[in-house]
């Protein structure tokens, strides 16, 4: 099993898109980016403390590779939008790719050129890390199979992200 750590604004949201592709065992919301030791949501929603919200994705290179991961990630967020997804503004909802152990990276910039192929504007998304990984609060793991169902914020955002990965990504999806 191999990780990788995205950031593409709200983890609720990036959560609930990297769950539903095959080869993917598990995806944790966390933080990442800043210096200060295990942040919680409140300390982060800020914008002070430097962390990202990002998701931990845990994979089978067999099945599924990190460049599809990776162009999972640039379809399904906007990384021409700088600190911001929609209406969340702020650091914490950068687009980031977090390297896990340095050897990612000529991976991660060949998916942001092809991603410039797809948008007009800049791509701002940044490669960052390693860095440490602080898990977020057990009530944000698994949100949108959850509590995100009944969230109007949810139900605004996750569809058009889902819809997006069906469309371009169906073949990596689970059974």
């Amino acid at each position: 099993m191999a990780e990788a750590i995205l950031a593409g604004g709200c983890f609720w949201c990036t959560e609930a898109v990297f769950g539903q592709l095959a080869g993917v065992s598990k995806v944790e919301s966390g933080y990442i980016g800043g210096p200060g030791v295990a942040p919680t949501y409140k300390q982060v929603c800020t914008g002070t403390t430097g962390h990202a919200e990002a998701i931990r994705v845990t994979y089978d290179p067999a099945t599924i590779s990190y460049a599809d991961l990776l162009d999972v990630f640039f379809v399904t967020h906007n990384p021409t939008q700088l600190n911001r997804q929609g209406g969340d503004v702020g650091t914490q909802y950068r687009s980031a790719v977090f390297l896990v152990d340095g050897t990612e990276r000529a991976e991660i910039e060949a998916a942001i050129v092809r991603a410039k192929a797809d948008h007009a504007e800049p791509i701002v998304t940044t490669i960052e890390g390693p860095a440490p990984w602080w898990p977020a609060e057990d009530y944000h793991q698994e949100y949108w199979q959850g509590e995100g169902q009944r969230n109007s914020y949810c139900m605004a955002v996750i569809p058009p992200k889902l819809a997006k990965l069906r469309k371009g990504f169906a073949e990596r999806l689970k059974g």
